[in-house]
């Protein structure tokens, strides 16, 4: 309103958002105790920005920052540079997740739709499946800040961790820290296996053995990342087909390659000479030390006896992870709603819960 027209004092309808406006033809007026009556005035609402939050790549969190104490119907709102909506409270908690899941929609649609747009820049084998904000959980207890956010993206062979959204090419580069999808393992943590009040959580073991724990906002957001990395993992096996680990045999140098096609195959490191085979099928169980050792069970096809198989490897979990990815893609192939559901990027089969996947034919 004009500042010679007010009084000074508030009204209802002027904290509401409504003004003003002179219209020399409008016979309709309102009147207000605060505000001089006069011919040609009304009022009209108008909405008025107060801050402005671009949702492409921002995040919200119910938590207070850095902790699992979550906010009771209230939540914010922070934009890619860092701009914040401050604390949005509602009135109830059906309201609150409403307006989460709401917002985490238009996230996600925006999130796709820029997907597509970078995947035009980068080769089939390049290809982006995900992007997202995460909370990671801080190894070190004594910090008073729990977790930390960063940005998660399936891209190709690798998943990347981030401390901000890529935006260039050369971003790509500067990643915290890059896996391979196939020598890592993804954990959907139950309520027992949670370390804290945060509920939807899940952990990765890289290759080296080091676990890694992270949180999102919402259910759908974990079902949301489930799924894009079973697919990312399952088509980086379907393109690399086979992947070969350096292991040792009687102090003799081996290698031991897993195949799609043809399962497990060991041979000599120098002469290139085959010493065994089986097909996945064929592998009835498997114990590891912890360190370096595996011992594989195998069924003989013909005497239908088991066979056991030690090597020493200097990567252990790296083999053991690439060996699941490998499994979980096998088992992905024998499921047709899966195979032709890859062109919609539909779910692949879960590896939640243990974290451990059994084969039978």
């Amino acid at each position: 309103a004009p500042s010679d027209q007010s009084s000074g004092t508030s009204s209802p309808l002027c904290d509401s958002g409504l003004h003003l406006n002179y219209h020399p033809n409008n016979t309709d007026t309102l009147s207000c105790s605060s505000w001089p009556a006069s011919p040609g005035l009304r009022w009209e609402k108008r909405w008025c920005d107060l801050r402005l939050i671009p949702l492409l790549h921002s995040r919200f969190s119910q938590y207070l920052p850095g902790s699992d104490m979550c906010r009771q119907n209230a939540f914010q709102v922070i934009a890619v540079d860092g701009v914040c909506s401050g604390i949005i409270q509602c009135l109830s908690a059906e309201d609150c997740i409403d307006w989460l899941q709401a917002i985490a929609s238009n996230i996600s649609n925006l999130t796709k739709h820029n997907i597509k747009k970078i995947n035009r820049n980068f080769p089939v084998n390049q290809q982006i499946v995900y992007m997202g904000w995460t909370e990671e959980r801080e190894q070190d207890s004594l910090q008073d800040r729990m977790y930390t956010p960063k940005f998660l993206a399936l891209r190709g062979s690798s998943l990347y961790k981030f401390i901000a959204p890529p935006v260039t090419t050369w971003d790509w580069t500067r990643a915290e820290k890059t896996f391979s999808v196939y020598e890592i393992m993804c954990k959907i943590l139950k309520d027992s296996d949670l370390l804290d009040r945060r509920k939807h959580s899940f952990s990765i073991q890289s290759e080296s053995g080091e676990d890694l724990y992270f949180s999102v906002e919402l259910e759908s957001d974990l079902t949301l990342w489930e799924k894009a990395f079973q697919t990312a993992t399952f088509l980086e096996v379907e393109r690399i087909q086979c992947k070969t680990y350096a292991c040792v045999l009687e102090s003799h140098l081996m290698g031991l390659t897993i195949d799609f096609s043809m399962g497990f195959v060991c041979f000599d490191a120098a002469t290139k000479a085959v010493l065994w085979r089986y097909k996945f099928s064929q592998l009835k169980g498997s114990s590891d030390d912890g360190k370096s050792k595996i011992k594989f069970l195998f069924q003989n096809q013909d005497t239908k006896q088991i066979e056991a198989k030690e090597l020493e490897f200097s990567n252990l979990f790296a083999v053991l992870h690439c060996i699941h990815s490998f499994f979980a893609a096998k088992v992905a192939c024998l499921d047709p709603l899966y195979v032709s559901s890859q062109a919609t990027a539909s779910a692949a089969p879960t590896t939640s819960g243990t974290g451990k996947l059994k084969y039978t034919t």
